[in-house]
């Protein structure tokens, strides 16, 4: 009799499951909310050492997880370094080597029709994908974020905000819900967050995990901090330049709405089943007085201030607390990484690698790879292109097309302070050839 019961109940669970379209394995399955920032400088919280700046909420994320130490933006600038992170491969490998803007003459970039995003594998995996705030891949079809797998889409087409509560681009507005264009009203920052806040709150009942691609536009300029903030950063640091004030209180307003965003996690519950990547498209604009730490160079440069970025994961009970690791990773890292979290196999098209292991507290080698960046432009830089590669401690560079490539020990010199002498030195003539073969490889890829 008890058997019977019993039989008849896992029977009953079968069905309603099948009925209702749910899985196993789509209750297991752990949610994602990746955070992506806009031009923080690798030296711009509190954390990472900035003595006259408080960003407890971001500080929290890494606390509570594992610090990346070595992580890269995919570029100098934002086009393709989201691209790299939404498709998991080098950004020129999907068409975009340089930025996307509305003006056609200095657009640098269009996502080929055959790239393959995360979002569009999630959602195949059952996943219900959203992304709010910047997309800034393409701007009418087919590369909207709708035609490029996400559900639900609620922010910005377009590359910059010319003003942060106008959130207009050259007089056009960009706002999307989905297809149709809207008009909120608003700080950027904040209107994101109620967007994200309400997206959490609509899925903490739904047994469907979610993918979420949270992509702020703070803190790119134009710097606009809300007054009270920018205030509040006056008053507590009296010393402070006007044009460094700005930027204290336009990160600390950031900082706070990111707060709101986990405080929002915590009481749906969702925190409990949730990997949390907080990260930026590329380092802080020196002449904005955003900064880079030690780090030299910063935004368009490919010296460690243009590239290495703020990277912190969060997952509860899964990444063992205040962790640090020094293993070298990337934007295009996340992609095979996600799947990996959501059980899916990773194709071999994609450049990237997971990481997931090292977020696990396993040991993983991660710098046994020649890696590049590429950013291609116009005006000063006529159109052409300028890179680095990098293999373990070594790393090429050249900020201009038109300058001579150096050579840097990134072990002895961090702060690429000493270019090495590369007449007859293999390991310069080595990443030269991987670099020059990795040139050709994206060649063949169209994008204008």
């Amino acid at each position: 009799m008890k058997k019977n019961y019993i039989y008849k109940s896992v029977l009953f669970i079968l069905i309603w499951f099948y009925a209702t379209g749910q899985t196993t394995t789509n209750l297991k399955a752990p949610n994602i909310l990746c955070i992506l920032v806009d031009d923080l400088g690798y030296g711009d919280l509190s954390i990472q050492g900035a003595t006259d700046m408080q960003t407890p909420n971001i500080d929290n994320i890494a606390r509570q997880g594992i610090t990346f130490t070595n992580f890269y933006a995919n570029s100098t600038v934002c086009s393709p370094s989201r691209a790299a992170l939404l498709s998991g491969k080098y950004p020129e490998m999907v068409g975009v080597p340089g930025v996307i803007r509305q003006v056609s003459k200095d657009s640098w970039g269009n996502l080929t029709d055959n790239s393959l995003l995360i979002s569009e594998v999630l959602k195949n995996k059952g996943y219900q994908t959203a992304i709010i705030g910047k997309w800034h891949l393409g701007l009418g079809n087919p590369d909207t974020p709708n035609d490029k797998g996400f559900d639900h889409f609620k922010g910005f087409l377009g590359d910059m905000m010319d003003d942060y509560w106008t959130h207009r681009r050259g007089g056009i507005n960009w706002m999307r819900y989905n297809e149709k264009e809207i008009d909120p009203k608003g700080h950027a920052t904040d209107i994101f967050t109620n967007w994200a806040i309400d997206y959490l709150n609509e899925h903490k009942e739904n047994r469907a995990p979610f993918f979420m691609y949270l992509a702020y536009n703070a803190p790119h300029f134009p710097i606009q901090p809300p007054k009270e903030w920018l205030e509040k950063v006056i008053a507590r640091e009296p010393n402070i330049s006007e044009k460094r004030a700005k930027n204290v209180a336009f990160i600390e307003h950031l900082d706070f709405n990111i707060g709101r965003v986990m405080q929002s996690l915590k009481e749906t519950g969702l925190d409990d089943n949730t990997l949390v990547v907080f990260t930026s498209d590329n380092g802080g604009a020196l002449w904005y007085a955003q900064s880079n730490g030690k780090l030299r160079g910063g935004k368009q440069d490919m010296y460690e201030g243009g590239i290495r970025v703020p990277t912190y994961f969060y997952w509860k009970n899964k990444i063992a607390p205040n962790t640090k690791t020094s293993n070298f990773a990337m934007l295009m890292d996340l992609f095979p990484t996600f799947c990996d979290v959501a059980g899916i196999q990773t194709s071999k098209n994609v450049d990237g690698i997971s990481i997931l292991p090292i977020l696990l507290g396993r040991v993983q080698k991660t710098d046994n790879r020649y890696v590049y960046w590429v950013r291609r432009e116009g005006g000063k830089y006529g159109g052409q292109a300028y890179y680095a590669a990098r293999y373990k401690d070594f790393k090429i560079v050249q900020n201009t097309p038109y300058e001579p490539i150096q050579l840097f020990n990134l072990k002895n010199d961090e702060y690429e302070t000493q270019p090495l002498n590369t007449s007859g030195v293999e390991v310069y003539n080595e990443l030269r050839s991987q670099l020059q073969d990795h040139i050709r490889k994206t060649g063949r890829v169209p994008w204008q």
